[in-house]
Parts: C-alpha cells; sequence; structure tokens
C-alpha cells in the first residue's frame, strides 16, 4: 500500500516518465506538422501572442492542471500559464479556471493535447471524489486498481489521489498481491504461502486475494506473520461479516474488491474495512468538459 505517498511526491518519483509521456501524446498528435494552422496562418500572423482562457463546462473536482501546463511547456517553454484553482479544488459550471498566453499556432497545436489529459484525470478525481464522501468510516480508504489505460496510468493514478483516493499498487513491482491465478498454478493457496515463507518475503506490503471461507481459514493458518492484507474478492455480504469479525481478531488488514458501483457501495460497507479497491475509477470514468476560449 501507498496511502502514505503525497502527490507531490509522486510527481517528482515519475517526473521523467511523465514528462516522456507528454512527449509522446505531443508526438502522437504531429502537432509540429498541424496542416490545418500551419495553411491558415503564416508568418507574424502564426506568431501572434494572444491569452486564451480555460472554461470549465460542467461542476468537477479539477486534476491536471500541472500536466496541462507541462504540455504547453513542451511546445512553448515560455508560455504564460496562470491558474485560477489548484488540483484537487471544486469548480463550478461554466467558471474560467485559467489563462493560457503564447503565440496562436502554439495555441491551436496544442489545445487537444493538453486539453486531454486535464479532461481525463478531472473525471476520475471527480468520480473518485464521489466515493470518498459516500464513505462511512473514517479509517477507511477508497483505493485505485491496476485496471487503466495503457500507457495512461500515472495520469489516472495520480488523479485518483487528487480526488481523495489513495495509491495501491503502482506496477507489478510495488508488492507482492497473491491473487487467484498465481494460487490455481501453485495448486492452491497454502502451497503459495509455504512458497512466500521460503522466499522471506517482507510481510509489510504482502496480500492474499481470497474466494471464499476456506481459502481464509488457511491464510489464518499459514499466514500469519507474513500476510499483511487480506483480499476478499466478491464476497457475500453475509461472509463479508464473517470474515470481518474473523480477520479482525487476528490481526489482519481488509480489502475489499470486485463489483464495486455507485449504486453499491453504501451497501458494501463494513466496520472494520479498510480498503476498498474500485476498477471503476479508472476504468469506467466519464471525462469532464474544458475548452479553450480564445
Amino acid at each position: 500500500m501507498h496511502e502514505e505517498m503525497t502527490l507531490t511526491r509522486f510527481y517528482k518519483i515519475h517526473n521523467k516518465d511523465i514528462n516522456l509521456a507528454i512527449e509522446r501524446a505531443l508526438r502522437e498528435d504531429r502537432v509540429f506538422d498541424d496542416i490545418t494552422t500551419c495553411s491558415l496562418l503564416k508568418g507574424k500572423s502564426a506568431e501572434k501572442k494572444i491569452s486564451a482562457m480555460m472554461l470549465c463546462k460542467e461542476d468537477c473536482i479539477v486534476s491536471g492542471l500541472d500536466i496541462f501546463k507541462r504540455v504547453y511547456r513542451q511546445i512553448d517553454p515560455k508560455a504564460y500559464i496562470k491558474f485560477f484553482y489548484n488540483d484537487g479544488d471544486k469548480i463550478r459550471n461554466k467558471q474560467p479556471a485559467g489563462i493560457v498566453k503564447s503565440s496562436l499556432k502554439n495555441l491551436l497545436t496544442g489545445e487537444r493535447t493538453a486539453l486531454n489529459f486535464l479532461q481525463r484525470m478531472s473525471g476520475i478525481a471527480t468520480l473518485t471524489n464521489k466515493y470518498v464522501k459516500l464513505l462511512k468510516y473514517k479509517d477507511s480508504h477508497i483505493l485505485h486498481t491496476r485496471k487503466t489505460t495503457p500507457n495512461f496510468r500515472i495520469f489516472e493514478i495520480a488523479a485518483v489521489k487528487t480526488g481523495g483516493g489513495d495509491f495501491h499498487r503502482f506496477s507489478l513491482s510495488s508488492a507482492v498481491m497473491v491473487k487467484d491465478n498465481h494460487i490455481e498454478a501453485c495448486g492452491g493457496i497454502e502451497n503459495a504461502l509455504k512458497t512466500l515463507k521460503k522466499g522471506r518475503v517482507k510481510p509489510d506490503r504482502l496480500e492474499v486475494e481470497v474466494k471464499d471461507m476456506k481459502e481464509l481459514e488457511t491464510v489464518l493458518k499459514h499466514g500469519k506473520g507474513l500476510v499483511k492484507i487480506v483480499m476478499l474478492d466478491n464476497f457475500s455480504e453475509t461472509y463479508v461479516n464473517k470474515a470481518v469479525k474473523i480477520l479482525k481478531k487476528n490481526g489482519f488488514m481488509i480489502e475489499i474488491s470486485g463489483g464495486i458501483n455507485e449504486k453499491n457501495f453504501m451497501k458494501k460497507q463494513k466496520k472494520g474495512i479498510d480498503y476498498y479497491s474500485i476498477g471503476a475509477l479508472t476504468h469506467s470514468y466519464k471525462s469532464v468538459d474544458f475548452s479553450l476560449e480564445f
């Protein structure tokens, strides 16, 4: 778990990857080969400096302002950019969110790429914040999953953090998480746990998924001192109640996963559950509508 990681620290650690991802996005859109802009604007008219207003067109939790800025700074290092809000702030519909000043050519060529980042990250932050506000118990946390868009994970999980959620696994190298297919590959959960013990895996970040009470009992028997978190995957409400009591009594932290959505989230919450990992945050969000107005 990385819930203690701050967003500032996250951006610092991943600074190089973020810049490379933005560079790839600009290359994908061929911003320096914009045939429309180059056909319409030539010479002094293309280099004319103007200010464009960033307009928010629906209520949201904004995320990705720094990324928006980085996009334009890769096109024009001297671009003037001023925001009226910070990441994590609530913006109302039709409110101006910032100003970008550069040449007409630069503003036009960078507009879509910059807005793509901002709109998607704000959509995730807004959705995440809805779940955070629905939390019943103060010690519970909302987590992202690895169900992210290929090559966009850094931005998506940063947006979850901005919306009030917490970091989970950044990648396969972040922590040991034994899931159902790992268990099948090892010939059962008991074999998997025994193998991990032989490898002397540190228990501070070791998580095991269980699909029924039988597997849970095996973790209780063989996982003490090794497993930190037990994930209850698609447990029925009856078994969740029973599992939570047993696991808390034995000192395990608990994560709930599988099929969580806005309609059933309130019902799925139980006192004692530490984490709710929600794939929908990064695979079923709706982008927020922003525009640049000249």
